[in-house]
């Protein structure tokens, strides 16, 4: 029963994939596209299931219902950095689909995707006894993650725009 959310994560990993490459002609959206989908799944396989990195090994944690901090803030640990690196992807994704919205409008979709991802998290621990803890922290350190990765995606284009080096990557970011 743990392993039902690993499951559906690959399942739906493989059909999204079979579906990009089946519709998606243009080789660089193709890979642009796969490449999120691997991502998300990594994302999706690391936050959602048993299965742990702590920055030097993987590990299957013990089953459990993790625990719930919504108020200690710790912004100085490296777990905290950990999440805002592993979301930074993720908010570069978002700016380069959802290109016209702006750094604040970013913030807030971060809020809410770390917040919902908390939820999942909380749920999915009782469900499922995944044993993932919800901390206000991580919905922090995942906002600004994906603050980040839009400032990076922003500033690229802008470079890039200024440059006129790479027109086809423009065209697929703009």
């Amino acid at each position: 029963m743990r392993w039902v959310p690993l499951t559906l994560i690959l399942f739906f990993t493989v059909i999204s994939a079979i579906n990009i490459y089946k519709k998606q002609t243009a080789t660089l959206n193709r890979s642009f596209s796969l490449i999120g989908v691997v991502y998300l799944m990594l994302l999706e396989i690391i936050v959602f299931t048993p299965i742990s990195f702590d920055g030097s090994q993987i590990y299957v944690m013990s089953a459990g219902i993790g625990k719930v901090n919504l108020f200690q803030l710790d912004v100085f640990e490296l777990g905290f950095f950990e999440n805002i690196l592993l979301t930074v992807p993720l908010g570069m994704f978002i700016k380069a689909y959802f290109n016209d919205i702006s750094l604040s409008d970013t913030a807030i979709i971060g809020l809410f995707v770390g917040s919902w991802i908390e939820i999942a998290q909380y749920y999915l621990s009782h469900a499922f006894l995944i044993n993932r803890s919800s901390d206000i922290n991580d919905v922090i350190a995942n906002a600004l993650g994906i603050v980040v990765g839009a400032v990076v995606v922003k500033t690229v284009v802008n470079l890039l725009k200024r440059n006129q080096r790479v027109p086809e990557l423009t065209a697929l970011i703009d």
